[in-house]
């Protein structure tokens, strides 16, 4: 049995806990250095990384030019978490969380942050992908700001500790597979009678909750976790997933800002998806 772990009355930080993620973790906020983002010409500047919160906001965009629209033309800006890029002074000057993704629109002077927040301001300065008014406006919602709520317990709960954390926890590794199992089976049910999240239209909450829950079923998250999750018994979220996988904006959006082979993981055009047959 594992010794058993006595907190002291008053923490403090030892700079080599965190596991694989130690030297970006810490415990205050603010810029640790000097550096300006850059900007190209499009108003939207976008400067993220192609992790699942990443992957929301590159999604809507692709599927607002995928609509038609112009407007939402953007750079994508690689920020490399894992070197510490979040904590430029540039990039705290529009997110002071120090999270990716990050949005500038120089159309209006708007900073954005938080991919919740993005995704509504570009729905509701596009006008899509969000119903403009009642009861099915409320219900993307619901979902939109249940994916904000769960995927903390997905990603910093299960992903850590059953990929990430130098040790094996039994009991952290039970608590979060119980909670992520549970979400999945909430997820499944919904999906039970509805084309799509939210019901019958596609929507932002779909762009949100896909890269995270879609990567689950689809393997794409952690390595082994769609076996240990036994992701095959929910078989809505399984449909669901596949088809938005198939969607051209979903698959473009998916590479972009992506440090993987054959990803985009700096600015791009759409010669470059043509490229890749996309």
């Amino acid at each position: 049995m594992a010794d058993t772990y006595t907190p002291p009355e008053v923490w403090t930080w030892e700079k080599g806990n965190g596991g694989e993620f130690a030297n970006i973790n810490r415990p205050v906020s603010g810029a640790t250095h000097d550096k300006e983002l850059p900007k190209g010409n499009p108003a939207l500047q976008l400067s993220s990384m192609g992790t699942p919160n990443g992957q929301k906001v590159t999604i809507m965009l692709e599927e607002l030019l995928e609509a038609g629209h112009t407007g939402a033309d953007y750079d994508a800006w690689l920020i490399k978490i894992g070197d510490g890029d979040q904590f430029g002074s540039g990039f705290v000057g529009i997110n002071p969380n120090s999270k990716i993704p990050a949005l500038f629109d120089h159309d209006t002077g708007t900073r954005l942050f938080e991919s919740g927040s993005i995704l509504t301001y570009l729905a509701e300065k596009f006008g899509a992908f969000l119903p403009a008014s009642g009861p099915a406006r409320a219900e993307a919602f619901n979902w939109l700001f249940w994916q904000m709520g769960s995927g903390p317990y997905v990603g910093g709960g299960f992903g850590h500790f059953f990929a990430y954390a130098p040790e094996k926890i039994q009991y952290a590794i039970d608590r979060f597979t119980m909670e992520t199992k549970r979400q999945l089976h909430v997820l499944d049910t919904n999906l039970a009678d509805r084309k799509f999240v939210a019901g019958d239209e596609y929507s932002i909450a779909d762009m949100a909750i896909y890269p995270w829950y879609g990567g689950l079923v689809e393997g794409r998250l952690y390595s082994g976790s769609d076996k240990f999750l036994n992701v095959a018994e929910y078989e809505n979220v399984t449909r669901w997933a596949a088809d938005l996988a198939a969607r051209p904006a979903v698959k473009r959006g998916g590479i972009v800002n992506r440090t993987a082979e054959g990803a985009l993981p700096e600015r791009h055009s759409a010669a470059d998806f043509k490229a890749l047959g996309l």
